[in-house]
């Protein structure tokens, strides 16, 4: 448990975009301290660290040794998740690490059992939870409004940038995959949020526009680390219980796209939108008329900045000093992580996989 009179030490490893967002969520709350950063690019930490006013690491093991450091964010590239996290919690350090939960599942497996075993807490980045109009929508749908639940549809996408062939995303050494591991699993986050654990899985997953020098590849994820990782993922999953939901995760989407709808047999919740380039957040909740015929429909909108960092923040904030599993802790990480590799073999190998019938997949 984290000292109460004090603020709680904090380090970043990674000092790019995210790094740079979780920094500034920091320097807001009164209960941390941002103590030091850590990247690989030492211009990268420094000038991270002189606008926040702590140290500059480029080598993150001395880092996390540190005894004021009492929680590390992890917000590197995805082939560093592992070992940051895992060297951190043999530290005693709880760690907030950025979705996805490492490159594949033996990563997110050796990462949740070096928590476990060192009696630290490991938080995964799916911030898309605290969104207000994400949580707008699963209260409505928790409290009945939308009846008993049925399926669920959801898109994400964006259409990359000049060069985003060439960025550590499309290599599939340093990210683990493409599309569904990036955006994809954001979405497989808050299917499970809504509905709980899914048992089956069937998609496909192809490489469109963003296969670097490899012409006319249409074909499915690959353990080959020079085939082109994935810019569309379309996944159709489906509980015990029956119900489903249906997913596509795209780098050829131009427009920024952000939807997510459930439906029931009283009504529906739609949520449009992130705010920023993917057009003001919103929630739509129709309610099914008795005679049929259009719903009665009620609108929520959520205009401003995206806050869903710092509420993410404070809820880790509010384990760490309550001594409480955290919400979206490294077991939903890995579980996660298990339903984005079963949409990859479902893909190699056209067929529905069962995830009762494999506890482990690597991809």
């Amino acid at each position: 448990m984290t000292n109460c009179a004090k603020p709680i030490g904090v380090a970043i490893v990674g000092c790019g975009l995210i790094g740079t967002k979780r920094a500034a969520v920091l320097a807001e709350d009164d209960e941390t301290r941002l103590v030091a950063v850590a990247d690989v690019t030492a211009d990268r930490a420094e000038r991270l660290a002189q606008q926040y006013g702590c140290e500059a690491f480029t080598d993150w093991q001395s880092l996390i040794q540190r005894e004021e450091v009492e929680v590390v964010i992890v917000s590197t590239s995805n082939n560093w998740l592992a070992s940051v996290t895992i060297e951190a919690a043999r530290n005693g350090k709880h760690v907030l690490c950025e979705k996805p939960m490492g490159r594949d599942v033996g990563e997110a497996r050796q990462m949740l059992q070096a928590a476990r075993a060192n009696r630290t807490f490991l938080k995964i980045g799916f911030n898309h939870r605290y969104h207000p109009a994400i949580r707008k929508a699963h209260e409505l749908v928790q409290n009945g409004g939308i009846g008993n639940p049925y399926y669920i549809r959801c898109v994400y996408g964006h259409g990359g940038r000049l060069g985003y062939e060439k960025d550590w995303r499309a290599n599939r050494n340093l990210s683990g995959g493409g599309e569904m591991l990036d955006q994809g699993i954001h979405l497989v986050d808050l299917c499970r949020w809504f509905f709980g654990d899914f048992k089956e899985v069937s998609a496909f997953t192809a490489a469109y526009f963003w296969r670097g020098s490899v012409d006319n590849l249409l074909s499915d994820t690959s353990d080959d680390a020079s085939t082109p990782v994935e810019d569309n993922a379309f996944a159709l999953m489906r509980t015990v219980d029956g119900r489903i939901a249906l997913l596509h995760a795209s780098w050829t989407q131009w427009k920024n796209r952000f939807t997510f709808e459930v439906y029931g047999d009283a009504g529906h919740v739609s949520i449009d939108g992130l705010n920023g380039s993917y057009g003001l957040e919103q929630v739509t909740w129709g309610r099914r008329s008795p005679e049929s015929g259009p719903p009665i429909q009620e609108c929520f909108e959520f205009p401003g900045p995206d806050r869903s960092w710092h509420a993410e923040w404070s809820d880790f904030l509010f384990s760490l000093r309550t001594n409480s599993e955290p919400t979206v802790s490294g077991s939903d990480g890995l579980e996660a992580m298990r339903m984005v590799a079963a949409v990859y073999e479902a893909s190699k190998n056209r067929q529905i996989v069962s995830l009762d019938d494999h506890s482990q997949f690597q991809f």
